[in-house]
């Protein structure tokens, strides 16, 4: 039995043989995914990327040389369409009712015993990972890529009959340390100097627009040295657009196109448009967070009016240092056990909250709390109410910063929600936040950062709030949310040399440290700056989201985990030291004391 295809031609995929197929001769070729045998007969089935299909070797010769083959051994089958007797009928495959008669059988590739079985689906990640050429084999990671795909071809179809060019901005940047750690490659020619990887092609592809390129995209790789989450890798891809003349509506409209295409061509999902709308501030006051998920309740409701005059410490100390009591009722779970509770507890310390306040709400107008020390009945009442909080509700409260208390709500919604199975797994909610603050102060630095970037416009009405308050400043700056995700974000560009001035002033640059860093920037901008914005997408999490995963690392063939280690080819790794040599670098190992401050 020859190991080569010389003489076979694969005729069709394992999925597309159907009953119409039936008394021709096809050839499949795939792996073996079980194999079954009998007394004088074996059946085997055959699985490729499209599916499998049931094979049936009758022939005497051809059973001996299978005799030793077992899953994953590649094999080329040629045989004749048959129609499967009714018992034999299997309404599970797509391929149920025809099976191949094998007339012709080739091993291409033997394959020793796989580290676990495709079919297995409990099998531990970082197994999968270590092995992920065998994981890749798995259906549904295929589906997850194949979705990939469909999603690269809408949006390419979608901005290119938009009148988007797509343009390639450089892989091998210049580091401008502003945001998320850089990734540096060293420089061979210039050593001492680095390369830095891109956190995003932002300064390449406003440059375009002031060249001309008025409507541009690109599918970018990007890069950022920081700590991942089950949403974020070191390397992740993501839809870039920029356009020139237009207004923020222009950007969003675009935008709201090639998400309802893109959903409607890769799930057959329709997404309503346009997109509903809600400024940061309302999102941060209803829901604690800029990318809420609104596909269930439990809102932020603020009471501490109410509570301002209490003896209970907790609340009184966050109120006269200027935060908040805010809280969330949990519909229909005022008997959630104690334990559990305390768990939830545990939870939100996370977030920095020192706990959580809660009140039962019992029949008959009675409650039990951690408050009945602090709180009379007609008191707890009056909480009670501004939940609309009924008999059988639980509800609860966080005292602190309103930043402690906007992050361990909004996280403890969602977890409470998780735990409780209160999301609809086959439900989109779409939102669009917009008004973002232009900037934030750190207090352990002492300065403003820019909320999104040092680019990004302030809104018309909020210029002159750069020169008297900069802190109220709103940005015309726009995230688009999915299902509590942020899948996209972007805002219009400073183009007039004055506001940029501003902003690098407000952030703390000096003439000549924007000189440093944005300097050749800066030089474009004196040539002509259309208005101009755009937004970018992030892929990997679109991705996701139309697969229904929450783990990122299943839409993507090669992931990291999240030391930013690669299992697969135990990457980083150490370089030879002719490498290091050549690149004018020396490794210094880190003293026990140094390794020591850095835990």
């Amino acid at each position: 039995m020859s190991k080569t295809m010389v003489g076979l031609k694969r005729t069709h995929m394992c999925e597309e043989v159907n009953e119409t197929h039936v008394g021709q001769i096809v050839t499949i070729m795939g792996w073996v995914n079980k194999k079954r045998d009998f007394p004088g007969h074996v059946f085997i089935i055959l699985r490729d990327r499209t599916g499998i299909i049931q094979v049936a070797v009758n022939n005497e010769e051809m059973l001996k040389k299978i005799k030793n083959v077992r899953t994953e051994y590649i094999l080329a089958i040629q045989g004749r369409v048959v129609l499967r007797t009714e018992n034999n009928i299997n309404p599970d495959m797509k391929t149920g009712k025809i099976e191949i008669e094998a007339t012709e059988l080739r091993i291409l590739s033997e394959a020793a015993v796989p580290p676990f079985q495709v079919a297995d689906v409990g099998v531990k990640e970082d197994l999968r990972l270590k092995h992920r050429y065998v994981d890749l084999k798995r259906p549904e990671i295929q589906n997850n890529l194949i979705v990939r795909h469909k999603i690269y071809q809408s949006v390419r179809n979608f901005l290119n009959n938009q009148g988007c060019i797509e343009v390639e901005t450089p892989i091998l940047g210049r580091s401008t340390p502003e945001g998320a750690r850089d990734y540096l490659v060293p420089s061979r020619v210039y050593p001492g100097n680095f390369y830095a990887l891109p956190q995003s092609p932002q300064q390449y592809k406003q440059l375009l627009m002031l060249s001309g390129f008025d409507k541009y995209y690109q599918i970018a790789k990007c890069f950022r040295d920081e700590d991942l989450r089950a949403d974020r890798q070191p390397e992740f891809t993501q839809i870039d657009i920029e356009l020139s003349f237009v207004d923020q509506e222009d950007v969003i409209n675009l935008a709201e196109g090639m998400v309802r295409d893109m959903f409607k061509d890769v799930l057959d999902y329709e997404v309503s448009l346009p997109i509903k709308r809600m400024t940061y501030d309302e999102a941060m006051e209803r829901f604690g967070s800029d990318k809420p998920d609104l596909r269930f309740g439990m809102e932020l409701k603020n009471i501490s009016d109410l509570v301002k005059d209490t003896d209970f410490g907790v609340f009184k100390s966050a109120i006269d240092a200027g935060g908040s009591v805010r809280g969330i009722n949990v519909l229909g779970l005022a008997d959630m056990p104690r334990k559990q509770i305390d768990s939830l507890i545990e939870f939100v310390k996370t977030y920095k909250a020192k706990g959580l306040a809660w009140i039962s709400v019992l029949e008959d107008g009675e409650f039990k709390t951690t408050l009945s020390k602090f709180f009379t009945n007609d008191e707890l009442s009056k909480i009670v109410e501004v939940f609309s909080a009924k008999a059988g509700d639980l509800i609860l409260l966080c005292a602190d910063s309103d930043d402690v208390v906007f992050d361990s709500l909004g996280a403890l919604r969602c977890e409470v929600a998780r735990r409780e199975n209160l999301i609809d797994p086959n439900k989109y909610e779409f939102l669009w936040v917009v008004d973002f603050p232009l900037l934030e102060w750190d207090e352990e630095t002492n300065r403003f950062y820019a909320k999104h970037h040092p680019f990004t416009m302030v809104k018309d009405e909020d210029i002159e709030l750069l020169e008297t308050n900069p802190k109220k400043a709103r940005a015309k700056a726009y995230d688009i949310v999915i299902n509590g995700y942020e899948a996209g974000g972007g805002s219009m560009r400073i183009y007039q040399k004055e506001v940029q001035e501003k902003m690098f002033n407000i952030l703390g640059f000096t003439k000549e440290e924007a000189e440093e860093r944005f300097g050749y920037f800066l030089e474009a901008f004196k040539y002509g700056a259309p208005p101009h914005g755009g937004i970018a997408f992030g892929l990997d999490r679109l991705n996701m989201l139309a697969v229904k995963t929450t783990a990122i690392r299943d839409v993507i063939a090669f992931p990291k985990v999240k030391d930013a280690s690669c299992p697969l080819t135990d990457a980083p790794n150490i370089v030879e030291d002719a490498q290091l040599e050549e690149l004018g670098l020396d490794i210094t190992e880190k003293t026990e004391m140094e390794q020591n401050e850095k835990i």
